[in-house]
């Protein structure tokens, strides 16, 4: 399997394409997990856009949507399910996860941006490149990149972990928080931490990055040291958390997400 290619133009008709199908939003997959064929989407009618936005194995991957809501909403045929990016953790192969990641964020921008923000007229979808363009005033919207910042804490041989009231059952991960207009990563990553924890961190280092379709964020992952300040849970974001010795974590994050690759690399190296 070759890595995925990011692309971005109108499909043309013909020639062998992997269809990545969403109503709105949301992607439509078959009984068996696996993506649907163009056959099997006829029952869903026209869609309302279609683009190539990438490409896998020397095939085009082509992103179709329809309406989700109003008087086109439709009903999923027998044989059709939503599919959720994280439970197809494990299932896919990384390149399709990698697909899926970008479709799922150029559908989220088609949903937010059928009318201009500017003047409220409808946009079209440039042929070329990624934009919604207004059919009265010219605006272009681009899809939206939404950084969050994303700290693992250590302290000796202990790590910062919490828990957030919408993480699955028991599982814990290191704090994180959007960027704010006009502020620095770092300056956020600090601000996030102590907004969340009551506690100041120092020698911030870059880990690494990741995708995160909910709905277009990019994770930028950091790994700092304790510096001062007790533990206080921000009341309505963090449900939990502590310091937790390297040998005895609770319940991680899913092994593809960039908090347990962090965690994971801050283990391995203590142990070299």
């Amino acid at each position: 399997m070759s890595d995925f290619e990011l692309i971005y133009a109108r499909p043309e008709q013909g020639g062998a394409t992997i269809i990545f199908p969403f109503i709105g939003e949301t992607l439509l997959i078959g009984a068996d997990t696996a993506l649907l064929s163009a056959d099997a989407l006829q029952p869903l009618g026209d869609g309302w856009q279609a683009i190539h936005f990438g490409r896998l194995d020397g095939l085009p991957c082509e992103m179709r949507v329809w309406p989700q809501t109003g008087e086109k909403q439709l009903a999923l045929p027998e044989g059709m399910m939503t599919g959720d990016f994280r439970r197809l953790w494990g299932v896919w192969s990384p390149e399709y996860l990698a697909a899926l990641i970008r479709a799922r964020q150029l559908a989220a921008w088609l949903a937010h941006h059928r009318f201009c923000g500017v003047c409220g007229q409808a946009t079209k979808i440039h042929p070329t490149e990624p934009t919604c363009e207004c059919r009265a005033c010219g605006h272009k919207a681009y899809p939206r990149i939404s950084p969050v910042c994303m700290g693992l804490v250590l302290k000796g041989r202990t790590m910062l972990l919490a828990r957030s009231p919408h993480f699955a059952p028991g599982v814990y991960s290191a704090l994180a928080g959007f960027v704010e207009a006009g502020e620095s990563a770092e300056a956020a990553l600090r601000r996030e931490i102590f907004e969340e924890s009551g506690v100041q961190i120092k020698n911030i280092r870059w880990f690494g990055s990741q995708p995160w379709p909910y709905p277009h964020s990019l994770m930028l992952g950091f790994i700092a040291d304790y510096a001062s300040g007790e533990l206080v849970a921000q009341a309505g974001e963090i449900e939990d958390l502590g310091w937790f010795d390297f040998d005895r974590l609770p319940t991680l994050p899913h092994p593809a997400s960039l908090a347990y690759r962090m965690i994971e690399h801050v283990c391995r190296r203590t142990e070299d």
